[in-house]
């Protein structure tokens, strides 16, 4: 069943290149491209063709006018398709495009294509619950994430607009709704997890390691906003404020220990970007004491009947309380082992370069006996084919990206 599978998917991957190399180049088409996007997402589960999804970022990295046929290709094959394979690799593909950092990408909004009610129709649904489970998740959080990204570059752009390029703060309250959003995609990003014993293959343990730095990378935004918000709080913060920041750290107590539990599960599987992982430092108790006490009001009452007293002790105190809430988990001493719990740019899984072993590379094999050798932190191999450069014109205006 399994032979017949893949043959038919190596059928189903020649026609749809045969189609696409013979169908009218447009604004919204690219026969080129869109072969491309084929074989990055191809229905080969035993590997990932990271030579032509490196090609599909220099596509991107040469002209802004390439990514109008990069949506539109990807998102016809993601709503025809009915493989997890495929799904996922378009998934993976579209996480790459995210950290490519293009201003075009970034303002994308919504996913243009929807993936939320996946069902393979190839596996035994007794078999394809867990495969499904973990594309849907996977699709959320990118949905999410997209929105929420460029939902935070349109704010900016209108702040700077109604300010004439001035640069605006943050109110406390807006600052605390920001975290939790941050949270909300943190609990996201906690369910994408192989929920199936059989589902320890190369392709979702790749899926995995992209998933890990980028649990890593939102919790450290995390950590780094709530440390100038508690000194925010400290310093100009009311009832009202503190109430929703003692229920921040409380949340983040608790995610604290998924992600510890998270991060172990990893290890188990097998995820290479895991074994990697610092050690996760947890939320003070004397954070959350001092919110308690702002909201019963005795925090400031404590504050107004020392300053007459010693107001230069009290001050120093106010000045070392606030470095330790910027400092803290963010720039923790070093743990046993040497480890620190800044990670945010330790690991980029989809830049250019990789670090692969020589038999992996030379069969660009992920999955079998020689994909059980990978030893790199990045599932995409960097390719140095040309692309022809698209110009852009000065004065030519782009059409909206997101209408399909």
């Amino acid at each position: 069943m399994r032979v017949w599978r893949q043959a038919t998917g190596i059928l189903k991957d020649k026609n749809s290149i045969w189609n696409a190399k013979f169908s009218r180049k447009g604004p919204w088409r690219n026969p080129d491209l869109e072969t491309v996007i084929i074989k990055a997402t191809s229905h080969d589960e035993n590997r990932i063709d990271c030579k032509n999804v490196q090609r599909v970022f220099k596509w991107l990295r040469t002209s802004p006018l390439y990514f109008k046929p990069l949506v539109w290709a990807l998102s016809i094959r993601m709503q025809k398709t009915k493989s997890w394979v495929v799904a996922l690799k378009g998934l993976m593909l579209i996480h790459g495009v995210f950290c490519i950092g293009i201003p075009m990408v970034q303002k994308m909004g919504r996913l243009p294509f929807d993936l939320s009610n996946f069902n393979d129709s190839y596996l035994n649904p007794s078999k394809a619950w867990g495969v499904n489970s973990f594309v849907r998740s996977y699709f959320a959080y990118l949905d999410q994430r997209s929105a929420f990204v460029s939902f935070e570059v349109k704010n900016l752009r209108k702040n700077n607009n109604n300010n004439k390029g001035v640069e605006v703060e943050e109110t406390l309250m807006e600052e605390l709704e920001k975290l939790q959003k941050l949270q909300t995609m943190i609990d996201m990003l906690l369910q994408i997890k192989p929920k199936h014993m059989n589902m320890s293959v190369g392709l979702v343990l790749e899926a995995m390691d992209c998933v890990i730095v980028e649990v890593f990378d939102v919790y450290s935004k995390f950590c780094n906003k709530i440390a100038g918000v508690l000194m925010r709080i400290y310093d100009v913060g009311g009832k009202t404020e503190a109430c929703v920041g003692l229920r921040v750290l409380q949340k983040a107590i608790v995610q604290g220990d998924e992600l510890a539990s998270y991060i172990e599960y990893c290890r188990d599987i097998g995820v290479l970007n895991a074994s990697q992982c610092p050690k996760i430092e947890r939320i003070s108790e004397e954070d959350i004491q001092d919110l308690e006490r702002i909201i019963s009001g005795a925090y400031y009452a404590k504050k107004k009947n020392m300053k007459g007293v010693n107001d230069g002790v009290e001050n120093e105190k106010n000045q070392d309380k606030a470095i330790e809430a910027r400092d803290y988990l963010h720039h923790k001493e070093s743990s046993e082992n040497g480890l620190i719990t800044v990670v945010t740019h330790q690991w980029e899984v989809f830049f250019d370069e990789t670090f692969v072993d020589d038999d992996v590379k030379e069969n660009n094999v992920i999955n079998g006996k020689k994909g059980n050798n990978v030893t790199t932190t990045n599932p995409f191999e960097e390719s140095y084919s040309l692309v022809p450069y698209c110009h852009v014109h000065v004065n030519q205006v782009l059409p909206d990206l997101i209408s399909l």
